[in-house]
């Protein structure tokens, strides 16, 4: 998850789609990360302009407020509490309860060799409801022939 912009970023696009009926789904985002250190600043929320300037225009003002230090932004409570925050390495087995709908592992399988990739996409295959999606990132790629995924398009493969 890194510094969190991804997952609060998901949690507003659902949050933008849905609108009104989001309370009727379960739009809940789990970000993951190794490093607790990256999970205490993603679960800080606290943004500089230059961080936010490429959100759509409403954005910011509807999803941040500012704090008493000019120039950065913190999470509102209402989207933050739909963000959930989770130490797990990837290299062990995800023992989450409920399979996810869509799964988002970006830019992190190229430090991988081959052969944990293709370990670690079936285990997110296994994660995956029937007619989910996986989301790699676009430098990434996945050995077709060692997944049960389909490819959809460049970095996206559902289930």
């Amino acid at each position: 998850c890194s510094s969190g912009q991804e997952p609060y970023t998901i949690s507003m696009i659902l949050k933008e789609y849905f609108g009104t009926k989001a309370g009727m789904w379960d739009t809940r985002v789990l970000a993951t990360d190794i490093s607790q250190n990256a999970l205490s600043a993603a679960q800080n929320a606290q943004y500089d302009e230059e961080s936010l300037s490429k959100l759509p225009a409403g954005w910011k003002t509807k999803y941040f407020n500012r704090t008493s230090e000019p120039g950065v932004w913190t999470v509102k409570p209402e989207l933050k509490s739909n963000v959930i925050f989770r130490t797990f390495n990837l290299m062990e087995p995800i023992r989450f309860k409920i399979p996810f709908d869509v799964i988002f592992c970006r830019n992190v399988m190229i430090y991988f060799d081959q052969d944990t990739k293709n370990q670690l996409v079936n285990r997110f295959y296994d994660a995956t409801v029937p007619g989910g999606y996986l989301l790699i990132g676009h430098s990434e790629s996945i050995d077709k022939s060692a997944t049960r995924y389909n490819y959809v398009k460049p970095a996206l493969y559902r289930k």
